[in-house]
């Protein structure tokens, strides 16, 4: 079966997360400020992702009465 739109989305953000997250953890940032750029990067994304996430789920329950 096909994901959904909003299933490919969110795991799309996920992954973008995942992959910036793995970056820090290896090592790349370039000194303290490409760090803490790195991570805003990051808690964007987390905070998008919750904020999709909070709106499918009102939207569910909507269309489930």
């Amino acid at each position: 079966m096909a994901k959904s739109w909003s299933g490919v989305y969110k795991d799309s953000l996920r992954k973008v997360m995942n992959e910036r997250a793995d970056d820090i953890s290896t090592g790349s940032a370039q000194d303290y400020a490409d760090y803490r750029y790195r991570v805003g990067v990051i808690e964007g994304l987390a905070l998008a992702e919750r904020e999709f996430l909070d709106i499918m789920e009102r939207i569910e329950r909507t269309e489930d009465g």
